[in-house]
């Protein structure tokens, strides 16, 4: 495990910085996770789409790795603002889930998506310095919600019934702020009754990226997205800094101007 000390979080800022994190991308979610799809360049080794040309990257750099070999970057999250979003594509999020409810609130929005962490920076102490990074972004930019597409592996909806049931019946998201998964040609399914559900076994099938953003005061949206494509079942989280509790909120940018950002 790599000392996470050594690391530094910024903004992408060359297209070295930009490649690297592209090269990253493919190499977790194709290489390990079995990905495929229409933006994946198996030749040049880079996962891409539609969206990248109107995206910031954050990105987690070892400054002992080598730029002009673009290994630079070890970890990755993409952020899409409102502004960005009118001006490109819309939200990556939007092929997923109906997002009406968030766009139309006319709150500052911060799309978080594509988190990676190369295999061998793994660990706590790396995804908490990505999620200060992103907690410097939120308070530079005076965003009011964070939200994006957050995933379970696999599409088999019989190995996630249990932690999807116990998440929709333990962290909805309230009425203002609830998207829904958008229809899809699926067998439909029927969740678990509350009563019945294994609540620690749930908890221990909730993937950890889910599990940090639920600490912070997170809520999921209704329903869930197959993906199959990326071979993956996902979720819409969604936090509202503003109503963030201050013991969460204080866990969340605690240690604020500790990261390198730029």
């Amino acid at each position: 495990m790599v000392k996470p000390g050594r690391l530094e979080v910024r903004i992408a800022t060359s297209e070295n910085d930009i490649l690297a994190s592209h090269r990253l991308r493919y190499d977790v979610f194709v290489t390990e996770l079995g990905a495929d799809g229409p933006g994946i360049d198996h030749h040049n080794k880079v996962e891409t789409d539609q969206f990248d040309p109107h995206v910031e990257n954050l990105i987690l750099v070892d400054p002992s790795r080598s730029e002009k070999e673009l290994n630079h970057v070890v970890g990755v999250y993409r952020l899409m603002t409102n502004s960005a979003a009118e001006s490109g594509r819309g939200f990556y999020s939007q092929s997923e889930f109906d997002l009406t409810p968030l766009i139309s609130s006319g709150r500052p929005l911060v799309e978080l998506g594509r988190s990676c962490v190369h295999r061998e920076y793994r660990g706590g102490a790396s995804m908490f310095q990505l999620f200060n990074g992103v907690a410097d972004y939120v308070l530079d930019n005076k965003i009011e919600i964070m939200f994006g597409v957050a995933s379970f592996h696999g599409t088999d909806i019989r190995q996630l019934l249990i932690p999807l049931s116990y998440l929709h019946y333990h962290y909805l998201a309230p009425d203002n702020l609830r998207v829904f998964a958008v229809p899809q040609d699926v067998e439909p399914y029927e969740l678990i009754p509350n009563e019945k559900i294994d609540q620690e076994k749930a908890k221990k099938l909730i993937p950890p990226l889910i599990k940090s953003y639920l600490r912070v005061g997170g809520f999921i949206g209704e329903g869930a997205y197959f993906d199959y494509n990326f071979n993956s079942t996902d979720l819409c989280l969604i936090v509202d800094t503003l109503n963030m509790a201050e013991d969460r909120r204080e866990r969340y940018v605690r240690t604020r101007g500790n990261v390198r950002y730029r």
